[in-house]
């Protein structure tokens, strides 16, 4: 049995926005996040739900 993570729903992702720029964001699967290239923030994806915090959004560094 293999312990893949759940799927998130396309649609879902095209309604979503990130709460603090309002600007469409980018699923990554492999690090089920998702992310807000504008605000440089990555918010968790667990068990399928995205958790669309800016306290549990993780900052991104180029």
């Amino acid at each position: 049995m293999s312990e893949h993570p759940p799927e998130l729903d396309p649609r879902l992702v095209e309604i979503l926005v990130c709460p603090l720029t309002r600007t469409p964001l980018r699923y990554d699967r492999v690090a089920q996040e998702l992310v807000s290239d504008s605000a440089k923030l990555a918010y968790p994806v667990r068990d399928g739900i995205p958790i669309m915090l800016i306290s549990e959004a993780r900052e991104i560094t180029d």
